[in-house]
C-alpha cells in the first residue's frame, strides 16, 4: 500500500498520447477489478471457508451444491468471471507491456507499490488461469459431483508444490486486489486529499491481510493444518 508517502505513482511513460478510448479502457479496466471480479473474490473466499467446519467435507460439498444448483449458472459464470477476467488480464498484460515504471528512478513506496501491482498482475493470470482449469474443467467434475469436491481438492493440496503454488497465489491475489482498491479510488475520484489517500491505503492494506488470512487459512485446511478455529 502506498501509505507512506501522500504521493499517487507517478504516472508511466509512453511513447503516445492516450486516446480517449484508451482513457476510457483504462477505466473500465480498473472498474472490472472491482466489479465483478473483486465481488467475485470475496464470495470465492467466503465459499471456500467452509473448508473451517468439523465437518469439511460435508460442509465444502454443501456450499459447491448450492452455488452450481444457482439457475442460469453457466451463464452467469461467462458473463460475470470469465469474460471480465479475459479482458482484466489481458488489457492488464497490454498495459504492463506499454508501461515503463519508474520504481529504480523515483524509489518511493507507492511507485514500488505500483511496480508490484504490474508484476502481481501476471503471476495472478497465470495462477487463475491454471487453478480454474484444474479445479473446473479437469479431473472429476466438480459441479455433477459436488460431495467429490473437497476430495478433490485435497488430493490436490497433498502435493507440496501445489500447496506453494497455492498459498503464493492468493497472497499475490490479495495483493493486486487489496493495492488494485487504492488504486481506484483514486482514479475515480474518491480520495482527492493526500489524507484521504494515506487513510484508504491503510484501510486497504488491512482489508488485504485479513483476506490472504482467509484464503491461506482455507488452502491449509486442506491439507489439514488449522490456522483458524473451526466452527
Amino acid at each position: 500500500m502506498a501509505t507512506a508517502t501522500h504521493e499517487l505513482p507517478a504516472p508511466e511513460s509512453s511513447s503516445t498520447t492516450p486516446s480517449r478510448n484508451a482513457f476510457l479502457l483504462r477505466r473500465l479496466h480498473s472498474l472490472s477489478g472491482i466489479i465483478p471480479l473483486g465481488a467475485f473474490l470475496i464470495e470465492h473466499f467466503a465459499s471456500n471457508a467452509a473448508v473451517l467446519s468439523r465437518h469439511p467435507a460435508h460442509a465444502y460439498g454443501a456450499q459447491v451444491k448450492f452455488l452450481n444448483s444457482l439457475p442460469f449458472v453457466l451463464a452467469l459464470e461467462i458473463a460475470f468471471i470469465y469474460i471480465p477476467l479475459l479482458f482484466h488480464g489481458l488489457y492488464g498484460l497490454w498495459i504492463a507491456s506499454e508501461s515503463t515504471p519508474n520504481a529504480r528512478r523515483m524509489p518511493l513506496l507507492g511507485n514500488w507499490a505500483y511496480l508490484w501491482q504490474r508484476i502481481s498482475g501476471v503471476i495472478v493470470l497465470a495462477f487463475i488461469l491454471w487453478h480454474t482449469w484444474t479445479a473446473r474443467f479437469s479431473g472429476i467434475s466438480v459441479p455433477d459431483h459436488p460431495e467429490l469436491a473437497f476430495a478433490k481438492m485435497q488430493a490436490q493440496m497433498a502435493h507440496g508444490w501445489i500447496l506453494a503454488w497455492f498459498l503464493i497465489g492468493i497472497t499475490f491475489v490479495c495483493y493486486h486486489f487489496a493495492y488494485g482498491l487504492f488504486l481506484f479510488a483514486a482514479k475515480w475520484g474518491i480520495t482527492v486529499t493526500a489524507r484521504a489517500r494515506r487513510r484508504w491505503g491503510w484501510a486497504c492494506l488491512i482489508f488485504g491481510v485479513f483476506l490472504a488470512y482467509a484464503g491461506i487459512a482455507s488452502a491449509l485446511a486442506f491439507r489439514g493444518i488449522l490456522i483458524y478455529p473451526v466452527r
